[in-house]
């Protein structure tokens, strides 16, 4: 079956133009107007990816996605009206997985629709327990424990532990961990890294603004404490 994608935008003319470009490359397209009917009909289908305008009358993109990713380990890409650093983490805080900014291009849009689709094949790996501090991450079954308890991670952020965990103690640049988690090499933006691990640590560390697990190495990238 076609991947299913949710459109959630108020602007009917570029809404319907994208999504006609989505429809030719063989998405199931479902649009919504309103982040209310967007939730309604996520309820009601569900969705492989969702794609949400932050701005939208009522509520907003920034809440549509917190409400998903309460109960929802969805791809979210959340479209914004300009590059603004303030609209970007707040968006990627509130649990998006990806941004584009508008105007769109169709082939950009498509491109990362196809990267996060590659992430859902993320547990598809070797079946390995890896252990570090009190955290237990079971790749094979995508779950991470931590004091034997389940730890939620959305597939973005398992991806990113999982990449960190299989080298202990190697530094991979921000530049390293988008081409290995995003799939991008030529469009990606630091911030969905630094985002996403600030993101992360808040899930598994004692002290997220002291991590111990997560280490910062300045000037260069992230490493996990070995």
């Amino acid at each position: 079956m076609a991947p299913r994608i949710l459109f959630v935008e108020d602007d009917r003319q570029m809404r319907h133009l994208l999504a006609l470009s989505l429809r030719q490359e063989g998405y199931d397209v479902d649009e919504a107007e309103t982040g209310e009917a967007a939730l309604e009909r996520f309820s009601q289908k569900g969705a492989e990816v969702v794609l949400v305008d932050l701005r939208l009358p009522g509520i907003d993109g920034f809440e549509v996605t917190r409400t998903l990713r309460r109960t929802h380990d969805v791809p979210i890409i959340m479209v914004t009206a300009c590059d603004d650093s303030h609209d970007v983490v707040a968006g990627l805080e509130a649990g998006a997985d990806d941004y584009v900014v508008k105007p769109v291009v169709a082939k950009e849009l498509s491109a990362r629709i196809r990267a996060v689709l590659r992430r859902l094949s993320v547990t598809a790996l070797p079946s390995t327990v890896l252990r570090f501090g009190d955290v237990e991450l079971h790749r094979e079954a995508g779950t991470v424990y931590r004091d034997g308890k389940d730890v939620p991670l959305t597939r973005t952020e398992f991806k990113l532990l999982c990449e960190l965990a299989a080298k202990p103690g190697w530094v991979l640049t921000r530049a390293q961990l988008l081409e290995l988690v995003w799939d991008y090499d030529f469009f990606g933006d630091e911030r969905l890294v630094d985002t996403h691990i600030g993101r992360l640590r808040a899930k598994i560390e004692d002290d997220p603004t002291n991590p111990t697990l997560i280490v910062t190495v300045r000037g260069l990238g992230y490493k996990l404490a070995p």
